[in-house]
């Protein structure tokens, strides 16, 4: 079952267009990561599946329905939560699961939901005023766990955690997609990524510009291999150049660095380095996400900056103009 579907979906701001006919096809049990420097309109398509903002044009369906005629029927069967969501600081962090058990009409144990989230019975009876950042985002995934949702929608999802915090939540993602549940997230964090997902989307300036998995994307782009060596006794990195499939090295203390054209030029680096020294360590490494990402968005975060500002302000305007409606 596809669970999120878009075609051609379009979002503009004025002259800006803030998503450009964007086509995804999300299936069930998937983890797909959504991924984008500032600005690239990931926080507005999902606003858009959320009916938060409106589409200009295009079609967008989630668990079979479209958003602006059945929010209500998705949201009972979603659990959300969204980037820089604000809890009620008077209320306890028991209150706010127990609320969101009854609006969904919901009989989970909030005892154990509080466990499974990494907060402790009394924390619960805590107002959510004296929680730490941390405290705060683990209660908001609780709370959007509520309800066994078949679809969960994470914007940032590991904000404000430590690095225990951001391990526990990945296990947990992980435990709702073996449980069929699907887990569409964005994330800034590209090593949380690569831990939990499926398939991965890269948007840039509003459009998808790549999508797969990483062997995928990996595959889709002339990117090489690396490989780290330690030595006893490194020599200059000229010895190495001319080898067949090497595009670069970098000598540093006895760390000796390769850039090569592809995996294959992994063992003639090796081989010829055993010739000339001792090799004492190997570290041999796969296209990483963070260099997926730069190549396809170009390093564009700092370039994205001003746009991205641009595109909150007026996502913002526009959702206060449609709620007061």
């Amino acid at each position: 079952m596809t669970v999120i579907e878009t075609n051609d979906l379009t979002k503009t701001f004025g002259d800006l267009t803030a998503v450009d006919s964007l086509n995804l096809a999300i299936e069930e049990g998937e983890i797909y990561g959504f991924l984008g420097p500032n600005g690239a309109g990931k926080s507005t398509t999902i606003n858009m599946l959320l009916d938060l903002i409106r589409r200009s044009s295009g079609s967008a369906t989630v668990l079979g329905y479209d958003p602006e005629e059945n929010a209500k029927k998705i949201r009972q069967r979603i659990g959300v939560l969204p980037e820089g969501g604000e809890l009620y600081d008077r209320l306890t962090g028991r209150e706010h699961l127990t609320w969101m058990a009854n609006s969904k009409g919901a009989d989970d144990d909030i005892e154990a939901m509080l466990e499974r989230v990494g907060l402790s019975a009394e924390d619960g009876k805590r107002p959510v005023g004296e929680y730490s950042k941390g405290m705060q985002q683990r209660l908001a995934f609780g709370m959007a766990l509520i309800g066994d949702p078949d679809l969960l929608i994470l914007d940032e999802p590991s904000s404000g955690l430590d690095p225990t915090g951001m391990q526990e939540m990945r296990e947990i993602i992980k435990e709702e997609a073996d449980g069929g549940r699907t887990v569409f997230f964005s994330s800034h964090i590209l090593g949380e990524v690569e831990a939990v997902c499926d398939r991965v989307g890269i948007m840039n300036e509003g459009r998808l510009v790549a999508e797969g998995t990483l062997d995928d994307l990996r595959g889709d782009l002339d990117l090489g291999a690396s490989i780290s060596v330690e030595v006893s006794d490194p020599p200059r990195a000229s010895a190495l150049e001319s080898l067949d499939g090497v595009r670069g090295v970098t000598v540093r203390d006895h760390t000796v660095d390769a850039t090569l054209t592809g995996p294959e030029a992994k063992v003639r680096v090796v081989t010829d380095l055993d010739d000339r020294t001792t090799v004492e360590d190997i570290i041999s490494e796969d296209t990483s996400l963070e260099q997926l990402f730069n190549t396809y968005t170009g390093n564009g975060e700092a370039n994205t900056a001003d746009s991205g500002q641009a595109v909150e302000s007026a996502e913002e305007a526009e959702t206060r103009q449609e709620v007061a409606q």
